[in-house]
């Protein structure tokens, strides 16, 4: 019976992407929506967002399109260079799939975007509201990232492994430059920037090293100390390096994604459950996904347990695949010595001969379309 959904209380717990796309979409259905978020405002440190066309499926469908033009950048192309900034390989999103709606958007606005859609379709947010243990409501679903409390409930303590990686996230100023994503590749470390909508540039930064980092984004660091990092990379980077002045550095660990996503009162999604490496830039699109696809189960019948395990059946072998690439792609940035070579080389040739092949290894993720999947 579609249309489930209609005047049923539904309680989130977190406010950031994955938390206010759900709201939206539950309210877009006619459910009575509360968000419970700890912070006393709704903000994100900042940092840049890539939006493949399978999350702007979503967002398109919930009428959010013009307004994430408006405050974005399409992405033309991944360019994909060595340490040198010599270029590898230009992977032509614009040629190889016209039409693929690729975004760079600040995450700060993509959370405006959100936030002020939920709360003008009727949404209610409760900030300041640190949550212990879950309350007893009858439907809960857990947004809180990282160290949800939701997921905890749900699978009891578990640990997370540190990778042997440390990331560095800035935002800089920047001139009008190509909207596309850029990938510097160099032994042990490599440094990923694009372009932002009103003048900034993205810059992610990892280096392979035994330091011990806090896991979360939001501990800062010394610039110089992501400049003595990447010192022997060439091409812009250096001029890019020397311009940031604020930047924050989080050690990248690996979870596992969640064995078990719902219990029948209960269901998680984002990084609650499938926490990812940033490799495959699919952590925010997995999110939107999971919240289009757990949304239209339960709108699809009354009967809440069988739609919370409808919604885990259907999202957790899509979300473990993708979490599996990401750990691939963290390996083959960093390669060393002859594989490095043998790669870049490898890398070139498919560039000249068939680079639309290239781009086809990863249409089962930019293909997906979660709307048609669960209308």
């Amino acid at each position: 019976m579609p249309g489930a959904l209609q005047s049923r209380p539904v309680t989130i717990v977190g406010g950031g992407v994955a938390g206010l796309t759900v709201a939206l979409a539950l309210r877009r259905r006619g459910a009575d929506v509360t968000v419970l978020e700890r912070a006393p405002a709704i903000t994100e440190v900042g940092a840049g967002l890539q939006l493949s066309p399978n999350a702007m499926r979503v967002l398109d469908a919930l009428g959010l399109g013009p307004a994430l033009d408006a405050l974005s950048l399409p992405s033309r192309a991944v360019r994909l260079r060595d340490a040198s900034g010599t270029e590898v390989v230009r992977l032509d999103l614009a040629r190889h799939r016209p039409g693929a709606r690729f975004r760079l958007i600040h995450r700060a606005r993509l959370i405006e975007v959100l936030e002020q859609a939920a709360l003008s379709a009727g949404v209610r947010i409760d900030l300041g509201r640190t949550i212990e243990t879950p309350p007893d409501v009858p439907l809960l679903i857990g947004a809180d990232g990282l160290h949800s409390r939701i997921r905890a409930a749900l699978n009891g303590r578990e640990v997370p492994f540190f990778t042997g990686q440390t990331a560095w996230r800035a935002v800089i100023a920047a001139e009008d430059a190509e909207p596309e994503a850029q990938v510097f590749m160099g032994p042990n470390r490599h440094l990923v920037s694009y372009p932002l909508a009103g003048g900034l540039r993205n810059i992610v930064a990892v280096l392979e090293t035994r330091d011990w980092q806090d896991e979360g984004w939001s501990r800062p660091d010394d610039p110089a100390n992501l400049r003595a990092a990447f010192a022997g990379f060439g091409g812009p980077v250096p001029g890019w390096l020397a311009q940031v002045d604020q930047v924050h550095v989080w050690g990248l660990f690996r979870h596992e994604v969640a064995a078990r996503w719902q219990d029948g009162r209960m269901a998680i999604l984002g990084d609650a459950a499938h926490p990812t490496l940033p490799f495959m830039a699919q952590g925010a699109c997995m999110a939107i996904e999971d919240a289009w696809t757990l949304v239209a189960c339960l709108d699809a019948t009354s009967d809440q347990e069988t739609a919370l395990s409808r919604y885990q059946n259907l999202r957790k072998p899509r979300t473990a695949s993708i979490v599996a690439a990401a750990n691939d792609n963290a390996r083959n940035y960093h390669l060393t010595g002859p594989k490095r070579l043998a790669a870049h080389a490898a890398l070139r040739l498919g560039g000249r001969i068939a680079p639309g092949a290239i781009l086809s290894r990863f249409d089962w993720i930019y293909d997906f379309d979660p709307v048609a999947e669960t209308p």
